[in-house]
């Protein structure tokens, strides 16, 4: 249970007497035999209405505070305490004289985790606050009061002694001056940024980032100064404690909200930037990085943010993400083949083996790339079904990427009747290298055309060229162009075409001399008919 300022005093005049007095009749009482004595003491006589600095100074170390200096200290501490909105729960400090920590195992008692080296320890037969926690007050103080604020401190209760609804005046004053100057600072804030930054995207052309994204964050912005702002000037006012340990939890407990707003919407801007990026590559897979990285960042931003706002709630997050780490390594371990296929699409992202639009064969599945995702990707098969591969199992595989092909191939017969004259075929293969050399999306630096079989009903012609397309409908509409122009230049020189016949020859019967040629015998008429052909063949290269 934690107690008021006012009922402190209150416990401290009930238990004093009982744990030890140190009093003359010219001196207030006051114990520091227990740390449940030395804290009381030097809170119970820094109320307002039981103000005595020295004897709350008398909690202090001698060592190392005295007299106005140590005046001055114990009232920095209550300063610190009041404005951090620190409220210590008297039922849980011990009241044992020979009290250890079972931490340290030392004989001190640490009043808030909020600071670790503000602590009481036993020196003697009494409990004060230590050595290392009265050289650090100075720096908290500051810590707390920063930009000067602290002498606003000495200022302010000189304004009056009134009170009105438990407050005094100028605490009051300065409720209402704060609650002004935070609403004239949204104002500014939100005026400079919706008219001055959203006239200038305006200007140079983002007049959808201006209306989607800016303008929905200009007021989250203003808060995102204002509470700062606040954060710093609130304990200024030294509020009851009570009342100023929930107004500063609140404070820092929602201003990471606003932050929260802020960086979300940032990723949306970082977003749209990282398009236009991946507009002016080649590759489609960064049209699909961007949405999945802006998913993640937003992520990112929420859990973050979270745990900001649970350690502004003095939530133990140490606790709560060693919790996670564990929970996580089981989830991991539940997940495997889930975290595989999450690396598989990293190796994607980074390898980028294929991209989206290509045509891939992986494994027993041919289609293009639809999709890249965090688990899988979409494949559109020549069937015009939906597949999805696992990008653990697809990075495994050999992928066979049709899409970075920089030439496609296109090998063909052309098959002629066995009645074409051997000067026809050469006449009509030269023709067909001509075809190649004017096709615009032909390979011209590498291409075979040669007679180059003698098939069972056809002299064959091997057609062996390379289209330079991006993709498999411009191959299929440059082929259908060539061989267009083939058949025309065909039907032009008087080439036909075969296909698979059979002959029935009939050697001989009455009116029919039989169709196999009359061999000669003569070796040498033979070897001298060779070899004019050959000279005939030399004579013309």
């Amino acid at each position: 249970m934690k107690i008021s300022t006012t009922f402190i005093l209150f416990l401290f005049l009930i238990f004093n007497s009982a744990y030890g007095q140190e009093n003359t009749r010219d001196t207030l009482e006051y114990s520091l035999v227990t740390p449940y004595n030395t804290i009381l003491t030097h809170l119970g006589y820094l109320q307002d209405d039981n103000y005595h600095p020295g004897i709350a100074a008398k909690a202090l170390n001698p060592e190392y505070a005295k007299g106005e200096k140590a005046e001055e200290l114990a009232i920095m501490l209550k300063q610190i305490l009041d404005g951090r909105g620190i409220m210590i729960d008297l039922d849980e400090v011990p009241r044992k004289s020979d009290f250890v920590d079972t931490v340290t195992n030392k004989r001190r008692y640490y009043l808030t985790k909020q600071f670790p080296e503000l602590y009481v320890e036993k020196a003697g037969k009494r409990w004060y606050f230590s050595g290392r926690t009265i050289k650090s007050i100075p720096k908290w103080h500051k810590e707390v009061y920063p930009f000067g604020t602290d002498k606003l401190l000495k200022l302010l209760p000189s304004l009056g002694t009134t009170k009105i609804l438990g407050l005094y005046v100028w605490q009051l004053m300065g409720v209402l001056i704060l609650i002004l100057l935070s609403f004239l600072l949204h104002k500014l804030f939100t005026f400079l940024f919706e008219k001055l930054i959203i006239q200038l995207l305006l200007k140079l052309g983002y007049q959808k980032l201006a209306d989607e994204v800016v303008i929905p964050i200009a007021k989250p912005i203003s808060f995102l100064v204002i509470f700062p702002f606040l954060i710093v000037l609130v304990p200024v006012l030294q509020l009851p404690i009570t009342m100023s340990e929930y107004v500063i939890l609140t404070l820092r407990a929602v201003w990471p909200i606003f932050a929260i707003v802020f960086f979300y919407r940032l990723v949306d801007i970082i977003s749209i930037y990282l398009s236009k990026l991946a507009d002016k590559t080649e590759s489609t897979l960064d049209d699909q990085l961007v949405p999945l990285l802006r998913k993640v960042l937003k992520t990112f931003v929420v859990v973050v943010g979270g745990l900001f706002i649970l350690d502004n709630l003095e939530f133990d997050i140490t606790g709560l993400i060693a919790g996670l780490s564990i929970g996580g390594l089981a989830f991991a371990l539940a997940a495997q083949d889930t975290i595989k296929n999450f690396f598989g699409s990293l190796m994607i992202f980074v390898d980028r083996p294929f991209q989206v639009g290509d045509w891939i064969t992986s494994g027993d599945v041919d289609g293009s790339v639809e999709e890249v995702g965090f688990r899988s990707t979409r494949i559109r098969t020549f069937r015009n079904s939906l597949m999805y591969i696992p990008n653990g199992v697809i990075t495994n595989q050999m992928i066979d990427n049709h899409g970075l092909r920089v030439y496609r191939r296109f090998m063909t017969t052309i098959a002629l009747t066995y009645d074409t004259p051997p000067d026809l075929i050469e006449v009509f293969v030269e023709g067909l290298k001509e075809i190649v050399k004017n096709h615009p999306n032909t390979r011209k630096d590498y291409y075979e055309i040669h007679f180059n079989d003698m098939g069972d009903s056809s002299l064959n012609i091997l057609f062996y060229i390379f289209f330079q397309v991006p993709s498999w409908t411009e191959e299929l509409r440059s082929r259908h162009e060539v061989l267009l122009d083939i058949i025309r230049l065909a039907e032009r020189i008087g080439v036909n075409f075969a296909f698979p016949t059979q002959t029935l020859h009939v050697e001989t019967f009455p009116e029919k001399k039989g169709n196999s040629p009359v061999y000669t015998k003569n070796t040498a008429e033979l070897k001298k008919t060779v070899e004019d052909f050959l000279a005939s063949k030399k004579a013309k290269n």
